[in-house]
């Protein structure tokens, strides 16, 4: 078990390997960024159910420690947050601190790579996908990832509703992640396909 101080932000996903920048400028939040960089430079993110004060909690989220740290003169901080293992809520401590804290337990998972179908599957969909949103992707620097790395990439910034952005961090392994995956982007590239112009993911 551990105790993490959490930063509940909505639709803002976070996986271990990868990177999340934010901009802390609420003084709670100020707060939170000083009293991890006196410790151990780590904070978790996880979603709130609802937008409002004080919302509950999705179960699950992602433990991370801050990298690149630059500190403005007037208080606000840009970081860089690198996700190290995802961790499930045991119990929200009672604390006198302007931010939450939890108790929880880490997740290990895995390691797993997919079966060249379940590649070669996602990747057919996420290209019809892209062309039905209007993204332009560099479809060789794609092919060019590793299994968790394009998966995993592809969850945290997948312009998908709250609900399945949390589906999709709560995947059991990889293979469930991409299959998933696959079925949102089905899901969600309807409403693309009579969209004009284009976006460029990099």
């Amino acid at each position: 078990m551990a105790r993490i101080t959490i930063f509940p932000l909505p639709g803002a996903v976070l996986y271990p390997g990868l990177q999340l920048p934010l901009h802390i400028f609420e003084p709670r939040y100020r707060a939170m960024v000083s009293d991890a960089l006196a410790r151990d430079r780590r904070i978790g993110m996880i979603q709130p159910r609802r937008a409002n004060e004080g919302a509950p909690l999705f179960s699950i989220g992602c433990l991370g420690r801050i990298g690149d740290v630059e500190a403005l003169e007037d208080g606000r901080f840009n970081i860089m947050l690198e996700g190290e293992t995802r961790f499930r809520i045991l119990r929200e401590l009672d604390v006198t601190t302007p931010f939450r804290q939890v108790e929880a337990e880490l997740l290990q998972d895995p390691e797993e790579v997919l079966a060249p179908i379940e590649r070669a599957s996602f990747e057919r969909e996420a290209r019809r996908f892209a062309k039905a949103q209007g993204y332009v992707v560099d479809w060789e620097q794609v092919g060019r990832l590793d299994d968790t790395s394009l998966i995993n990439g592809v969850s945290q910034i997948a312009p998908f509703d709250i609900a399945a952005r949390q589906a999709l961090l709560e995947a059991p392994g990889l293979s469930a992640r991409c299959e998933l995956l696959v079925q949102l982007m089905q899901f969600f590239g309807r409403a693309g396909d009579d969209d004009e112009g284009g976006t460029t993911l990099q």
